[in-house]
């Protein structure tokens, strides 16, 4: 496998400005086919701006993007069919149901058997149960796995998911994260955009953070941690983190876990 094959996505000294403001100031990094890279960075960074460009929805002013062996300027609509788009807000119709949502898009793209396509995706992303339900009764974690799985119709070989948790409670981020997670495992290319750190932790085989229009640091979550001084070793009481007495009082599957206990009795 020639290294242009190996890599889903090629970004070469991508820059971008609005007028006066430099957005992007010449961003490089590659993405390994399969896997999840996490772009991290704080809001104004040029996150979304740098998706746009590589999405086809922007023209870069310098730089070149190659993704699934395209170039995004000269090879568009081959950029295009081999993409998915998911924004920071579920594109989903309220009126519609589930099913329904994921029969019209798979209608759109003319593709055969609709309804097994849609039936498939419900039962992939845990919605069967709620497929017949309208999506204006779905929670925000559903509403968002059901954006996912519509972006999957047609099983496009790369997906970019620009900050997919904004906006969730826990337990829906959580839902997300295993859905990403899953994306991987059966072979589809993931670029995350995130300000979330614990997100990315949780997340990427590589992360790099997007600062001020420039990818400061580029690496595995190991390599990243590397680059500080090695912890000491000292003997710390270990405290239950907020996410432990979250996932402990409403379980983990979204459940009641020891919700209908009493919260102190249920430690003793």
């Amino acid at each position: 496998m020639t290294t242009q094959q190996a890599h889903a996505i090629q970004v070469r000294g991508v820059e971008k400005a609005y007028k006066e403001l430099q957005v992007l100031r010449g961003v490089d990094f590659t993405v390994t086919r399969g896997s999840i890279f996490a772009l991290l960075g704080s809001n104004g960074a040029g996150k979304t701006t740098l998706v746009k460009i590589l999405s086809t929805l922007l023209k870069a002013d310098a730089g070149t993007v190659r993704v699934n062996g395209f170039d995004v300027a000269t090879q568009a609509a081959d950029v295009r069919e081999s993409i998915s788009l998911t924004g920071q807000f579920a594109a989903v119709d309220e009126i519609l149901s589930g099913r329904e949502n994921l029969v019209l898009v798979a209608r759109l793209r003319h593709l055969k058997d609709p309804g097994r396509i849609a039936d498939d995706l419900l039962a992939r992303f845990s919605l069967t149960d709620a497929g017949a339900r309208k999506v204006a009764t779905y929670s925000g974690g559903m509403r968002r796995r059901l954006d996912i799985a519509m972006s999957l119709i047609g099983n496009p070989p790369i997906v970019f998911l620009d900050e997919p948790t904004t906006g969730l409670d826990p337990q829906a981020r959580i839902e997300v994260w295993q859905a990403v997670k899953e994306l991987a495992a059966q072979g589809t290319t993931v670029l995350l955009t995130t300000q979330y750190l614990d997100e990315a932790e949780q997340l990427a085989d590589r992360i790099a953070i997007l600062h001020e229009g420039r990818i400061l640091v580029n690496g595995t979550l190991d390599e990243l941690k590397q680059l500080l001084p090695p912890a000491k070793v000292e003997y710390v009481e270990k405290q239950p983190t907020l996410e432990d007495i979250f996932l402990t009082l409403v379980g983990a599957d979204g459940k009641n876990g020891d919700a209908g206990k009493d919260p102190i009795s249920a430690r003793k």
